[in-house]
């Protein structure tokens, strides 16, 4: 018995310093996405190094003695202060919101990634419309979810895009569309779609765009630099940005993009995913990347703020209700 408790000791500690050593391995690669854009794609995954962290921190407190003690929770600790510093900001800008009660002049945005293979679009769907937003912009509006856009043509009376299967990014308005377009298709592409709406406070331009993954690293980087540029000339006051960035908040890329785009993200660690069954052997009982956001500019402010159910998609939908200053 006590052989048995001996080596059951050596496996936690063991684990302890495997934990604290790769928490803090990967979360000094992180650090380093500053600087490199290879660095940059760990920093996704920054909640499982926090967490290798607490690990690290927990069973070396409780299971090492001595000097292997202080090895074990340094590294922890290390690992701990590196996440706070990739991902501390964003916890404290969503824990500081507040939200307000709507008002009928509110401005409801629902921005969602149906997802070419969704499995329950008419589920999505009438999720959508029971929101009665005023603005809908969706991702991946193809394959399984092609249904899903013929019905909001019926619903809305303007949409960014005329015929089905040409657009794989839609904008749905209850607002007069003034003018509507895409992202220009040179390379690097970028699935995008943008519409001027008429508004009794003056015009605004909403857009929506869909990123690739962050891995290989270099094309997503070069994605954000092609929508600055694009939505430079609709100004940094009224316009609104909303789309799958396929990138989280703590990593530098998005750091950047929030700095070079001049408008303010509201959408704060809210993870979006994955949600249920993302493929066909994996199914997440709950979402953990914050991937899909919506910016607005200065004349904007956000009252409400949330998240909606698991709808067949892998995303999970982002409704956002603004208000015009």
């Amino acid at each position: 018995m006590r052989l048995i408790i001996q080596l059951l000791s050596l496996l936690v500690r063991g684990t302890a310093l495997m934990l604290g050593l790769v928490g803090f391995g990967m979360t000094a690669a992180c650090l380093g996405g500053a600087w490199s854009d290879r660095l940059d794609a760990f920093t996704h995954a920054a909640p499982m190094w926090l967490m290798m962290g607490v690990g690290a921190v927990v069973l070396g407190g409780v299971f090492a003695r001595n000097g292997e003690r202080w090895v074990m929770v340094g590294l922890g600790a290390a690992t701990l202060l590196g996440g706070a510093v990739l991902m501390g900001p964003d916890l404290w800008a969503a824990w500081r919101f507040k939200p307000a009660t709507p008002v009928a002049s509110d401005l409801k945005i629902v921005q969602f990634n149906v997802w070419h293979d969704n499995r329950t679009p008419e589920k999505s769907l009438a999720w959508i419309l029971a929101q009665d937003a005023d603005v809908v912009i969706m991702e991946e509006a193809g394959g399984y979810a092609m249904p899903i856009v013929g019905a909001l043509k019926e619903a809305y009376p303007f949409a960014s895009c005329d015929k089905l299967g040409r657009c794989e990014t839609w904008i749905f308005s209850r607002k007069k569309m003034l003018a509507r377009g895409s992202v220009p298709a040179d390379m690097p592409y970028l699935s995008g779609s943008w519409a001027t709406l008429a508004d009794a406070k003056g015009p605004f331009t909403v857009a929506g765009v869909h990123y690739t993954w962050p891995i290989p690293a270099g094309p997503q980087q070069a994605q954000s630099r092609k929508l600055v540029q694009a939505l430079a000339p609709f100004g940094t006051k009224s316009t609104i940005l909303t789309g799958d960035f396929n990138s989280t908040p703590w990593s530098f890329t998005l750091k950047r993009q929030d700095k070079a785009l001049g408008l303010r993200r509201w959408t704060r660690a809210l993870p979006s995913w994955p949600a249920g069954k993302f493929s066909r052997v994996m199914a997440a009982p709950a979402p953990f990347l914050p991937i899909d956001h919506v910016y607005a500019g200065s004349e904007w402010h956000a009252v409400q703020v949330e998240r909606g159910p698991a709808l067949g998609s892998d995303h999970r939908p982002v409704v956002v209700t603004l208000r015009r200053k």
